[in-house]
Protein backbone atom coordinates (compact mmCIF):
# COMPACT_ATOMS: atom_id res chain seq x y z
CA UNK A 1 0.00 0.00 0.00
CA UNK A 2 1.26 3.67 -0.98
CA UNK A 3 1.97 6.12 2.15
CA UNK A 4 -0.87 7.94 1.15
CA UNK A 5 -3.50 5.20 1.51
CA UNK A 6 -1.46 4.04 5.10
CA UNK A 7 -2.24 7.48 6.39
CA UNK A 8 -6.21 7.15 4.90
CA UNK A 9 -6.56 3.79 7.14
CA UNK A 10 -4.72 5.35 9.92
CA UNK A 11 -7.58 8.29 10.18
CA UNK A 12 -10.37 5.46 9.60
CA UNK A 13 -8.59 3.19 12.30
CA UNK A 14 -8.47 6.30 14.46
CA UNK A 15 -12.37 6.86 14.04
CA UNK A 16 -13.64 3.09 15.13
CA UNK A 17 -10.62 3.28 18.01
CA UNK A 18 -12.44 6.60 18.94
CA UNK A 19 -16.12 4.60 18.64
CA UNK A 20 -15.08 1.78 20.72
CA UNK A 21 -13.41 3.66 23.06
CA UNK A 22 -15.96 6.05 23.70
CA UNK A 23 -18.52 2.85 24.70
CA UNK A 24 -16.18 1.45 26.74
CA UNK A 25 -14.99 4.72 29.00
CA UNK A 26 -18.83 5.41 29.29
CA UNK A 27 -19.83 1.58 30.32
CA UNK A 28 -17.20 2.15 33.71
CA UNK A 29 -18.11 5.39 34.27
CA UNK A 30 -21.83 4.92 35.05
CA UNK A 31 -21.73 4.57 38.70
CA UNK A 32 -20.07 7.85 39.13
CA UNK A 33 -22.61 9.85 36.66
CA UNK A 34 -25.46 8.31 38.49
CA UNK A 35 -24.01 9.46 41.83
CA UNK A 36 -23.24 12.92 40.66
CA UNK A 37 -26.44 13.16 38.72
CA UNK A 38 -28.51 11.78 41.21
CA UNK A 39 -29.65 9.42 38.32
CA UNK A 40 -32.52 6.41 39.04
CA UNK A 41 -31.15 2.84 38.01
CA UNK A 42 -33.87 3.14 35.25
CA UNK A 43 -32.78 6.33 33.79
CA UNK A 44 -29.28 5.43 34.07
CA UNK A 45 -29.81 2.12 32.03
CA UNK A 46 -31.10 4.77 29.10
CA UNK A 47 -27.69 6.46 28.62
CA UNK A 48 -26.55 3.31 27.73
CA UNK A 49 -30.29 2.19 25.87
CA UNK A 50 -29.88 5.91 24.02
CA UNK A 51 -26.95 4.91 22.27
CA UNK A 52 -27.18 1.75 21.11
CA UNK A 53 -30.85 2.79 19.68
CA UNK A 54 -29.30 5.82 18.11
CA UNK A 55 -26.49 3.42 16.40
CA UNK A 56 -28.78 0.54 15.83
CA UNK A 57 -31.94 2.09 14.36
CA UNK A 58 -29.95 4.65 11.83
CA UNK A 59 -26.83 2.32 10.95
CA UNK A 60 -28.91 0.73 7.85
CA UNK A 61 -29.92 4.57 6.52
CA UNK A 62 -26.20 5.48 7.17
CA UNK A 63 -24.65 3.01 5.17
CA UNK A 64 -26.55 3.95 2.44
CA UNK A 65 -26.10 7.43 2.88
CA UNK A 66 -22.67 7.32 2.33
CA UNK A 67 -23.66 5.51 -1.39
CA UNK A 68 -25.65 8.14 -1.89
CA UNK A 69 -23.99 11.87 -0.83
CA UNK A 70 -20.51 10.81 -0.47
CA UNK A 71 -18.60 8.92 1.78
CA UNK A 72 -15.89 11.66 2.64
CA UNK A 73 -19.05 14.14 3.24
CA UNK A 74 -20.74 12.19 5.70
CA UNK A 75 -17.95 10.90 7.24
CA UNK A 76 -16.45 14.36 8.05
CA UNK A 77 -19.67 15.71 9.00
CA UNK A 78 -21.04 13.02 11.29
CA UNK A 79 -17.49 13.02 12.93
CA UNK A 80 -17.88 16.54 13.31
CA UNK A 81 -21.13 15.63 15.37
CA UNK A 82 -20.10 12.91 16.63
CA UNK A 83 -17.12 15.23 18.24
CA UNK A 84 -20.04 18.07 19.55
CA UNK A 85 -22.27 15.71 21.05
CA UNK A 86 -19.68 14.08 22.89
CA UNK A 87 -18.37 17.22 24.56
CA UNK A 88 -21.72 18.56 24.89
CA UNK A 89 -22.09 15.08 27.06
CA UNK A 90 -19.83 16.29 29.59
CA UNK A 91 -21.20 19.64 30.39
CA UNK A 92 -25.13 17.84 31.22
CA UNK A 93 -26.52 18.72 34.88
CA UNK A 94 -29.76 16.72 34.12
CA UNK A 95 -29.85 13.14 33.43
CA UNK A 96 -32.59 13.78 30.57
CA UNK A 97 -29.33 16.12 28.90
CA UNK A 98 -26.76 13.48 28.75
CA UNK A 99 -29.29 10.99 27.50
CA UNK A 100 -30.07 13.26 24.82
CA UNK A 101 -26.50 13.65 23.87
CA UNK A 102 -26.24 10.06 23.87
CA UNK A 103 -28.79 9.22 21.37
CA UNK A 104 -27.27 12.24 18.73
CA UNK A 105 -23.79 10.79 19.61
CA UNK A 106 -24.70 7.13 18.31
CA UNK A 107 -26.90 8.58 15.25
CA UNK A 108 -23.78 10.33 14.55
CA UNK A 109 -21.32 6.83 15.05
CA UNK A 110 -24.03 5.25 12.48
CA UNK A 111 -23.60 7.75 9.93
CA UNK A 112 -19.80 7.57 10.46
CA UNK A 113 -18.47 4.06 10.89
CA UNK A 114 -20.05 2.24 7.40
CA UNK A 115 -19.08 5.60 5.92
CA UNK A 116 -15.22 4.55 7.06
CA UNK A 117 -15.86 0.92 6.40
CA UNK A 118 -16.89 1.76 2.58
CA UNK A 119 -14.08 4.26 2.18
CA UNK A 120 -11.73 1.67 2.94
CA UNK A 121 -13.45 -1.03 0.82
CA UNK A 122 -13.65 1.05 -2.18
CA UNK A 123 -10.19 2.57 -1.96
CA UNK A 124 -8.09 -1.11 -1.29
CA UNK A 125 -8.22 -3.37 -4.47
CA UNK A 126 -10.38 -6.74 -3.27
CA UNK A 127 -7.81 -9.43 -2.17
CA UNK A 128 -5.24 -9.21 0.00
CA UNK A 129 -4.43 -5.30 -0.06
CA UNK A 130 -8.35 -4.94 1.66
CA UNK A 131 -7.96 -7.80 3.21
CA UNK A 132 -5.19 -6.69 4.98
CA UNK A 133 -6.86 -3.15 5.61
CA UNK A 134 -10.05 -4.50 6.98
CA UNK A 135 -8.05 -7.00 9.45
CA UNK A 136 -5.96 -3.78 10.95
CA UNK A 137 -9.47 -1.74 10.95
CA UNK A 138 -11.11 -4.63 13.33
CA UNK A 139 -7.93 -5.10 15.43
CA UNK A 140 -7.93 -1.03 16.14
CA UNK A 141 -12.12 -1.31 16.91
CA UNK A 142 -10.89 -4.44 19.26
CA UNK A 143 -8.27 -2.01 20.45
CA UNK A 144 -10.30 1.04 21.38
CA UNK A 145 -12.76 -1.23 23.66
CA UNK A 146 -10.15 -2.53 25.63
CA UNK A 147 -8.13 0.33 26.13
CA UNK A 148 -11.55 1.75 26.95
CA UNK A 149 -12.38 0.08 29.90
CA UNK A 150 -9.04 0.81 31.75
CA UNK A 151 -8.79 4.56 30.43
CA UNK A 152 -12.31 4.94 31.70
CA UNK A 153 -11.89 3.68 35.12
CA UNK A 154 -8.68 5.81 35.60
CA UNK A 155 -10.82 8.41 33.96
CA UNK A 156 -13.75 8.15 36.08
CA UNK A 157 -11.72 8.54 39.38
CA UNK A 158 -10.92 11.95 38.79
CA UNK A 159 -13.81 12.95 37.50
CA UNK A 160 -16.65 11.24 34.91
CA UNK A 161 -16.67 14.54 32.79
CA UNK A 162 -13.66 12.91 31.18
CA UNK A 163 -15.13 10.72 29.69
CA UNK A 164 -17.01 12.54 27.53
CA UNK A 165 -14.34 15.36 26.83
CA UNK A 166 -11.35 13.05 26.10
CA UNK A 167 -12.93 11.59 22.91
CA UNK A 168 -13.59 15.26 22.30
CA UNK A 169 -9.91 15.32 21.65
CA UNK A 170 -9.41 12.48 20.53
CA UNK A 171 -11.64 13.28 17.59
CA UNK A 172 -10.36 16.74 17.10
CA UNK A 173 -7.20 15.69 15.50
CA UNK A 174 -9.15 12.64 13.90
CA UNK A 175 -11.11 15.18 11.88
CA UNK A 176 -8.30 17.28 11.08
CA UNK A 177 -6.27 14.68 9.99
CA UNK A 178 -8.86 13.19 7.70
CA UNK A 179 -9.50 16.49 6.13
CA UNK A 180 -5.72 16.54 4.94
CA UNK A 181 -5.59 12.68 3.91
CA UNK A 182 -9.29 11.88 2.93
CA UNK A 183 -9.17 12.24 -1.17
CA UNK A 184 -11.68 14.12 -2.45
CA UNK A 185 -14.45 12.33 -4.85
CA UNK A 186 -16.69 13.84 -6.85
CA UNK A 187 -20.39 13.36 -5.56
CA UNK A 188 -22.41 10.37 -6.27
CA UNK A 189 -24.42 10.73 -9.59
CA UNK A 190 -27.76 9.47 -8.78
CA UNK A 191 -29.10 10.09 -12.52
CA UNK A 192 -32.01 12.04 -10.60
CA UNK A 193 -33.52 9.31 -9.01
CA UNK A 194 -35.31 10.39 -6.00
CA UNK A 195 -33.72 9.30 -2.26
CA UNK A 196 -35.79 6.27 -1.06
CA UNK A 197 -37.48 8.66 1.91
CA UNK A 198 -40.24 5.87 1.88
CA UNK A 199 -37.81 2.87 2.42
CA UNK A 200 -35.82 5.18 5.01
CA UNK A 201 -38.49 6.31 7.71
CA UNK A 202 -40.11 2.62 7.30
CA UNK A 203 -36.41 0.68 7.99
CA UNK A 204 -35.12 2.84 10.70
CA UNK A 205 -38.54 2.65 12.45
CA UNK A 206 -38.50 -0.71 12.55
CA UNK A 207 -34.98 -1.50 13.75
CA UNK A 208 -35.52 1.50 16.38
CA UNK A 209 -38.52 -0.61 17.36
CA UNK A 210 -36.70 -4.08 17.63
CA UNK A 211 -33.91 -3.04 19.04
CA UNK A 212 -35.70 -0.65 21.62
CA UNK A 213 -37.83 -4.12 22.65
CA UNK A 214 -34.85 -5.91 23.10
CA UNK A 215 -33.78 -3.37 25.02
CA UNK A 216 -36.17 -3.26 27.19
CA UNK A 217 -37.14 -6.93 27.49
CA UNK A 218 -36.27 -6.87 30.87
CA UNK A 219 -38.10 -3.89 32.05
CA UNK A 220 -41.29 -3.94 31.05
CA UNK A 221 -44.30 -6.58 30.85
CA UNK A 222 -43.69 -9.48 27.97
CA UNK A 223 -47.07 -8.08 26.20
CA UNK A 224 -45.60 -4.32 25.86
CA UNK A 225 -42.35 -6.09 23.87
CA UNK A 226 -44.58 -9.05 21.85
CA UNK A 227 -46.34 -5.26 20.87
CA UNK A 228 -43.38 -3.41 20.20
CA UNK A 229 -41.92 -6.51 18.22
CA UNK A 230 -45.19 -6.62 16.08
CA UNK A 231 -44.82 -3.19 15.20
CA UNK A 232 -41.35 -3.31 14.21
CA UNK A 233 -42.03 -6.35 11.58
CA UNK A 234 -45.18 -4.56 10.30
CA UNK A 235 -42.59 -1.55 9.44
CA UNK A 236 -40.40 -3.99 8.19
CA UNK A 237 -42.88 -5.35 5.83
CA UNK A 238 -44.13 -2.15 4.76
CA UNK A 239 -40.27 -1.25 3.65
CA UNK A 240 -39.53 -4.52 1.47
CA UNK A 241 -43.08 -3.01 -0.39
CA UNK A 242 -41.42 0.36 -0.68
CA UNK A 243 -38.07 -1.52 -1.82
CA UNK A 244 -39.80 -3.64 -4.30
CA UNK A 245 -41.57 -0.80 -6.07
CA UNK A 246 -39.10 1.95 -5.62
CA UNK A 247 -36.93 3.16 -8.97
CA UNK A 248 -33.92 3.83 -6.15
CA UNK A 249 -34.72 1.48 -3.49
CA UNK A 250 -32.77 2.06 0.11
CA UNK A 251 -31.20 -1.39 0.00
CA UNK A 252 -31.43 -3.33 -3.10
CA UNK A 253 -33.93 -6.59 -1.95
CA UNK A 254 -31.37 -8.65 -4.70
CA UNK A 255 -28.27 -8.22 -2.66
CA UNK A 256 -29.72 -10.60 -0.50
CA UNK A 257 -29.37 -13.32 -3.03
CA UNK A 258 -25.64 -13.19 -2.37
CA UNK A 259 -25.57 -16.24 0.52
CA UNK A 260 -22.29 -15.11 2.11
CA UNK A 261 -23.40 -11.97 3.16
CA UNK A 262 -26.07 -13.38 4.35
CA UNK A 263 -24.25 -15.82 6.33
CA UNK A 264 -21.54 -12.88 7.29
CA UNK A 265 -24.29 -11.17 8.76
CA UNK A 266 -26.22 -13.66 10.74
CA UNK A 267 -22.96 -15.39 12.18
CA UNK A 268 -22.21 -11.55 13.38
CA UNK A 269 -25.26 -10.98 14.99
CA UNK A 270 -25.15 -14.59 17.18
CA UNK A 271 -21.28 -13.87 17.73
CA UNK A 272 -21.83 -10.41 19.04
CA UNK A 273 -25.58 -11.44 21.10
CA UNK A 274 -22.50 -14.41 22.78
CA UNK A 275 -19.96 -12.03 23.06
CA UNK A 276 -21.20 -9.04 24.79
CA UNK A 277 -23.62 -10.79 26.71
CA UNK A 278 -20.82 -13.38 28.30
CA UNK A 279 -19.06 -10.01 28.98
CA UNK A 280 -21.65 -8.33 30.81
CA UNK A 281 -21.96 -11.76 32.86
CA UNK A 282 -18.59 -11.67 33.65
CA UNK A 283 -18.57 -7.91 35.21
CA UNK A 284 -21.19 -8.86 36.88
CA UNK A 285 -19.56 -12.10 38.57
CA UNK A 286 -16.10 -9.81 38.96
CA UNK A 287 -18.20 -6.58 40.86
CA UNK A 288 -21.14 -8.21 42.46
CA UNK A 289 -20.13 -11.43 43.62
CA UNK A 290 -16.40 -10.64 44.33
CA UNK A 291 -16.74 -7.07 44.81
CA UNK A 292 -14.45 -6.04 42.79
CA UNK A 293 -13.65 -2.48 41.90
CA UNK A 294 -14.12 -1.23 38.30
CA UNK A 295 -10.57 -0.39 37.65
CA UNK A 296 -9.69 -4.27 38.89
CA UNK A 297 -12.55 -5.54 36.80
CA UNK A 298 -10.83 -3.63 34.01
CA UNK A 299 -7.44 -5.04 34.01
CA UNK A 300 -8.71 -7.90 34.33
CA UNK A 301 -10.76 -8.18 30.89
CA UNK A 302 -8.04 -6.46 29.21
CA UNK A 303 -6.74 -9.79 28.47
CA UNK A 304 -9.57 -10.03 25.72
CA UNK A 305 -7.93 -6.98 23.68
CA UNK A 306 -4.83 -9.51 22.84
CA UNK A 307 -7.22 -9.51 19.63
CA UNK A 308 -5.72 -5.70 18.67
CA UNK A 309 -2.34 -7.31 18.23
CA UNK A 310 -3.40 -10.52 16.86
CA UNK A 311 -6.19 -9.31 13.98
CA UNK A 312 -3.45 -7.16 12.24
CA UNK A 313 -0.92 -9.79 12.13
CA UNK A 314 -1.55 -13.37 12.81
CA UNK A 315 -5.24 -13.21 11.23
CA UNK A 316 -4.03 -11.66 7.42
CA UNK A 317 -1.64 -14.96 7.61
CA UNK A 318 -4.49 -17.50 8.42
CA UNK A 319 -6.63 -16.00 5.80
CA UNK A 320 -3.97 -16.29 3.49
CA UNK A 321 -3.41 -19.69 3.90
CA UNK A 322 -6.71 -21.16 4.93
CA UNK A 323 -9.12 -18.31 3.29
CA UNK A 324 -11.66 -16.80 5.54
CA UNK A 325 -13.73 -19.52 5.73
CA UNK A 326 -12.15 -21.64 8.20
CA UNK A 327 -10.11 -18.94 9.71
CA UNK A 328 -13.85 -17.19 11.03
CA UNK A 329 -15.04 -21.01 11.47
CA UNK A 330 -12.35 -21.64 14.01
CA UNK A 331 -12.83 -18.59 15.90
CA UNK A 332 -16.54 -19.63 16.80
CA UNK A 333 -15.31 -22.81 17.51
CA UNK A 334 -12.67 -21.24 20.07
CA UNK A 335 -15.59 -18.33 21.31
CA UNK A 336 -17.72 -21.81 22.16
CA UNK A 337 -15.20 -23.05 23.76
CA UNK A 338 -14.05 -19.81 25.99
CA UNK A 339 -18.09 -20.12 27.14
CA UNK A 340 -18.13 -23.24 28.13
CA UNK A 341 -15.06 -22.64 29.98
CA UNK A 342 -16.62 -20.39 32.36
CA UNK A 343 -19.55 -22.18 32.34
CA UNK A 344 -18.32 -24.22 35.95
CA UNK A 345 -17.36 -20.93 37.60
CA UNK A 346 -16.92 -21.08 41.17
CA UNK A 347 -17.59 -18.33 44.02
CA UNK A 348 -14.06 -18.08 44.90
CA UNK A 349 -12.46 -18.70 41.65
CA UNK A 350 -8.40 -17.20 40.96
CA UNK A 351 -7.97 -15.20 38.07
CA UNK A 352 -5.91 -18.09 37.05
CA UNK A 353 -8.69 -19.99 36.74
CA UNK A 354 -10.65 -17.13 34.81
CA UNK A 355 -7.78 -16.68 32.45
CA UNK A 356 -8.05 -19.35 29.90
CA UNK A 357 -11.80 -18.47 28.82
CA UNK A 358 -10.74 -14.28 28.93
CA UNK A 359 -7.84 -15.31 26.38
CA UNK A 360 -9.14 -17.66 24.17
CA UNK A 361 -12.30 -14.95 23.18
CA UNK A 362 -9.28 -12.46 22.38
CA UNK A 363 -7.90 -15.18 19.75
CA UNK A 364 -11.72 -15.93 19.16
CA UNK A 365 -12.83 -12.70 18.19
CA UNK A 366 -9.51 -11.95 16.32
CA UNK A 367 -10.13 -14.76 14.35
CA UNK A 368 -13.61 -14.20 13.62
CA UNK A 369 -14.33 -10.53 13.84
CA UNK A 370 -12.13 -9.21 10.51
CA UNK A 371 -12.95 -11.86 8.16
CA UNK A 372 -16.04 -11.63 8.95
CA UNK A 373 -15.72 -7.99 7.70
CA UNK A 374 -14.55 -8.94 4.63
CA UNK A 375 -16.89 -11.41 3.73
CA UNK A 376 -19.68 -9.08 4.18
CA UNK A 377 -18.15 -6.31 1.59
CA UNK A 378 -16.33 -8.94 -0.79
CA UNK A 379 -18.39 -9.31 -3.82
CA UNK A 380 -20.29 -6.19 -3.54
CA UNK A 381 -20.75 -3.77 -6.03
CA UNK A 382 -18.74 -0.27 -5.22
CA UNK A 383 -21.77 1.39 -4.82
CA UNK A 384 -23.16 -0.62 -2.46
CA UNK A 385 -20.25 -1.22 -0.36
CA UNK A 386 -22.01 1.40 1.87
CA UNK A 387 -25.43 -0.40 2.78
CA UNK A 388 -23.24 -3.77 2.73
CA UNK A 389 -21.34 -1.82 5.65
CA UNK A 390 -24.36 -0.64 7.59
CA UNK A 391 -26.16 -4.42 7.11
CA UNK A 392 -23.19 -5.97 8.78
CA UNK A 393 -22.90 -3.08 11.47
CA UNK A 394 -26.26 -3.41 12.11
CA UNK A 395 -26.12 -7.23 12.60
CA UNK A 396 -23.76 -6.49 15.20
CA UNK A 397 -25.56 -4.01 17.24
CA UNK A 398 -28.78 -5.52 17.05
CA UNK A 399 -26.63 -8.53 18.04
CA UNK A 400 -25.19 -7.22 21.14
CA UNK A 401 -28.63 -5.62 22.60
CA UNK A 402 -29.90 -9.14 22.05
CA UNK A 403 -27.25 -10.76 23.67
CA UNK A 404 -27.44 -8.27 26.53
CA UNK A 405 -30.78 -8.46 26.83
CA UNK A 406 -30.95 -12.15 26.53
CA UNK A 407 -28.49 -12.96 29.47
CA UNK A 408 -30.13 -10.32 31.74
CA UNK A 409 -33.24 -11.88 31.41
CA UNK A 410 -32.12 -15.29 32.03
CA UNK A 411 -30.20 -13.95 34.88
CA UNK A 412 -33.38 -12.05 36.66
CA UNK A 413 -34.86 -15.11 36.07
CA UNK A 414 -32.84 -17.88 37.46
CA UNK A 415 -31.53 -16.04 40.54
CA UNK A 416 -33.43 -17.27 43.83
CA UNK A 417 -32.55 -14.26 46.22
CA UNK A 418 -29.94 -12.53 47.09
CA UNK A 419 -27.59 -14.56 48.89
CA UNK A 420 -23.72 -15.42 46.81
CA UNK A 421 -25.13 -18.66 46.13
CA UNK A 422 -27.87 -17.41 44.61
CA UNK A 423 -26.55 -15.05 42.59
CA UNK A 424 -23.91 -17.23 41.05
CA UNK A 425 -27.05 -19.84 40.18
CA UNK A 426 -27.92 -16.78 38.42
CA UNK A 427 -24.50 -16.02 36.47
CA UNK A 428 -23.91 -19.57 35.53
CA UNK A 429 -27.73 -19.98 34.14
CA UNK A 430 -26.81 -16.57 32.16
CA UNK A 431 -23.49 -18.18 30.91
CA UNK A 432 -25.54 -20.84 28.47
CA UNK A 433 -26.94 -18.01 26.50
CA UNK A 434 -23.46 -16.94 25.06
CA UNK A 435 -22.59 -20.89 24.65
CA UNK A 436 -25.74 -21.22 22.19
CA UNK A 437 -25.35 -18.40 20.49
CA UNK A 438 -21.91 -19.19 19.81
CA UNK A 439 -22.69 -22.64 18.41
CA UNK A 440 -25.64 -21.55 16.73
CA UNK A 441 -22.43 -19.38 15.13
CA UNK A 442 -20.57 -22.36 14.13
CA UNK A 443 -23.58 -24.64 13.01
CA UNK A 444 -23.99 -21.23 10.43
CA UNK A 445 -20.23 -21.24 9.43
CA UNK A 446 -20.17 -24.71 8.77
CA UNK A 447 -22.83 -24.38 5.71
CA UNK A 448 -19.56 -21.56 4.73
CA UNK A 449 -17.31 -24.28 3.90
CA UNK A 450 -18.57 -26.50 1.51
CA UNK A 451 -19.92 -23.51 -0.39
CA UNK A 452 -18.36 -22.60 -3.78
CA UNK A 453 -15.01 -20.24 -3.41
CA UNK A 454 -15.01 -20.44 0.70
CA UNK A 455 -11.54 -20.90 0.67
CA UNK A 456 -11.44 -17.28 -0.27
CA UNK A 457 -14.78 -15.54 1.12
CA UNK A 458 -17.96 -17.17 2.42
CA UNK A 459 -18.68 -18.04 5.75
Amino acid sequence: MSGRAWGVLFVLCGAIFLEGIDVAMLNVALPSIREDLGMSTGMLQWVMSAYVLGYGGFMLLGGRAADLFGRRQMFLFWLAVFLLFSGLGGFATEGWMLIVARFVTGVAAAFMTPAGLSIITTSFEEGPERNKALLVYSGTAAGGFSVGLVVGGLLAAVDWRWVFFAPVILSFLILVTALALIPRSARPDRDGRPVDLGGAITVTGAILLLVFAVERATHVAAIWTAGTVAAGLLLFLAFIAIERTSPSPLVRLGIFRNAALVRSNIAGLLFAAGFFGFQFIVVLYLQELRDWSTLQTSFAMIVIGIDAVLSPTLTPKLVEKFGNARVIFGGLVLASLSYALFLPVQADWTYAAMFPSLIILGLAFSLAYGPLTIVATEGIAEEEQGVAGGLLYTSFQFGAALGLSSVAAVNIAATNGSSPAAQLDGYRAALVVPLIAALAATLISVSGLFARGSRANVT
